[in-house]
């Protein structure tokens, strides 16, 4: 009977340990670019277009991004936020990554073939993981 209890004791506390993993473990990966204000209207590639494809011209500060054409799905992207994380250079720039992460809204859509990266960072975000020089980087993210 006591054996039951212990191997009942250790499932629980695998059940728990599981749940309490870092959410790194299910990260997507992918790159992240960066685009410089005013970010009302530059977020999107189109040459004529100065609104945001989910919000128009709405002020939504300044850790907002665009979604590539790999997360975008037909605007379900829209309003959600995500924790970047640099984890390496895309590029020859050395030592790009800066510690820590960066929570920011879906505010518009980065298509392709234009968008050079997974997730298309506001300059005020890039810069918090990831020195401006490199330009493009190497990131995970998960939903925030």
């Amino acid at each position: 009977m006591r054996a039951l209890g212990v191997v009942i004791l250790g499932f629980i506390m695998l059940i728990i340990a599981i749940c309490l993993m870092p959410e790194a473990a299910n990260a997507a990966q992918g790159t992240a670019i960066y685009y410089d204000p005013p970010y009302i209207r530059v977020l999107t590639i189109k040459i004529h277009s100065t609104a945001s494809a989910c919000y128009g011209r709405q002020n939504l500060g300044v850790m907002v991004a665009g979604a590539s054409d790999q997360i975008w799905g037909n605007r379900a992207a829209c309003g959600k936020n995500y924790r970047v994380t640099c984890i390496g250079g895309a590029n020859l720039a050395p030592h790009p990554c800066k510690s820590g992460n960066v929570v920011v809204k879906i505010v518009d859509h980065c298509p392709s073939p234009g968008c050079n990266g997974t997730i298309n960072l506001s300059r005020d975000a890039f810069s918090k993981i990831a020195d401006l020089k490199a330009g493009k980087v190497k990131i995970e993210y998960t939903p925030a």
